[in-house]
């Protein structure tokens, strides 16, 4: 027998963050006890290899009331373990944010307030960003920028992961099941009433990043098939492109051999031509690629994830 449902769930993917679990817990655990209602800490682990996972089981087992652990059998990445713990939390609100504490707890309570006030989706704007390299805060704010451009959805700028969701919202966002998965952008497309709340990013609490810049531009992929045609249509632009300048360059060259000139005799001009035309179709070629892997990813309906250890059975319709 499950016990009531809380009003508030704290939502926390974990991967190889044993460092950070006991302060991101104690934290947790202060914010929300002072707001004076029911909550528990859904901590998922994704296939962490640095003890986190006996540590969670350890937090548990001290505060069985509130931590709930939610263990993969793997590693299924960052978007998927938000995604395990968004079926699995069972609040009327749902928080999410990262276990490195550079999302901290004690925004919780300004996020409550706007729910409180009737809005539905209630996402942290990242005013300030410590602790972070020039070239990721100019590379994040330029993706922020273009997915925004490119995309039909309006997506805020500068902000995570880090939000609170209604019980409707979390409710939608699970019968939403594709596996390349971009969060922020299917909590934008779903609607609802939105709002954003400023707070100050801080460093990473111990550890380093888990996201290099491999999966930083394997998520920016992700959001923009996810939510724009743009690079199909750029195949075409650049196909159209290659067609015009041939177009134009037929008479130019044609007139340049019957009046005799020079630079457009012998291989040179050909070989340009058709190493320019050649990149062209595999550039157009690569980018159908994509859309088709992640159409064929879609359709062998594998689960998106799968759970070793959970405090109950998993939802019906999850997975």
């Amino acid at each position: 027998m499950t016990s009531p449902a809380p009003t508030f769930s704290v939502v926390v993917p974990v991967y190889n963050e044993v460092e950070s679990l006991p302060e991101l817990h104690r934290r947790v655990r202060a914010v929300m006890e002072d707001l004076g209602e029911p909550w528990e800490l859904v901590l998922v682990d994704d296939g962490s290899r640095d003890g986190s996972t006996d540590l969670i089981r350890e937090l548990q087992a001290q505060d069985p009331e509130h931590v709930r652990p939610v263990i993969f059998a793997r590693n299924f990445g960052h978007q998927i373990a938000v995604t395990a713990g968004l079926d699995y939390a069972r609040g009327q609100a749902v928080v999410v944010m990262d276990a490195d504490l550079q999302d901290p707890p004690e925004v919780i309570p300004d996020l409550v307030e706007k729910w409180r006030a009737g809005y539905q989706v209630v996402y942290a704007v990242r005013q300030a960003r410590e602790g972070e390299t020039w070239f990721k805060r100019a590379t994040a704010a330029l993706f922020y920028r273009l997915i925004r451009r490119i995309t039909n959805v309006e997506i805020p700028l500068d902000t995570g992961d880090f939000r609170l969701m209604d019980r409707r919202v979390v409710e939608v966002l699970r019968r939403m099941r594709e596996r390349h998965r971009f969060l922020r952008g299917m909590v934008a497309w779903v609607g609802f009433r939105q709002i954003g709340v400023p707070y100050k990013r801080a460093p990473r609490f111990a550890g380093e990043t888990k996201y290099p810049l491999r999966k930083m531009l394997k998520f920016a992929l992700d959001a923009i098939t996810g939510f724009s045609y743009f690079p199909l249509q750029l195949a075409t632009y650049m196909g159209f492109l290659s067609a015009g300048l041939a177009i134009i360059a037929i008479p130019i060259v044609a007139v340049a051999r019957m009046t005799g000139v020079q630079a457009f005799y012998g291989q040179a001009s050909t070989l340009i031509a058709v190493l320019f035309l050649g990149g062209v179709q595999l550039i157009s070629l690569g980018i159908l690629g994509e859309y088709v892997g992640r159409i064929y990813d879609e359709i062998k309906g594998r689960p998106l994830y799968v759970v070793a250890e959970a405090p109950e059975p998993p939802p019906d319709d999850a997975a």
